[in-house]
């Protein structure tokens, strides 16, 4: 299944190439925010944003982030998507 999984910003690793540090379910990766570049949005620390395979898809509320991981919660994905944020950077 593909997730779009919350995760909140918590600094920038390499600012030139638009990559960061998240915050994703307790996990710590490195993101790539390159693509919200086009939606004009600026994502700044303590930002949430939707994450999908090691790239920042959308900018969120964190009202929405709490949402969204409350029904992964009920929908039993909670794990999975820790699992996923595990694996982002590994070959």
């Amino acid at each position: 299944m593909c997730l779009a999984i919350p995760g909140r910003v918590e600094s920038f690793v390499d600012a030139e190439r638009r990559m960061a540090l998240a915050d994703i379910s307790g996990v710590k990766r490195e993101i790539s925010v390159d693509l919200l570049r086009g939606e004009g949005a600026q994502v700044e620390v303590g930002d949430w944003v939707l994450i999908h395979v090691g790239f920042a898809m959308s900018k969120i509320s964190e009202e929405q982030a709490r949402e969204q991981l409350e029904v992964l919660a009920m929908l039993g994905e909670a794990v999975a998507a820790a699992e996923e944020a595990r694996g982002y950077g590994q070959s």
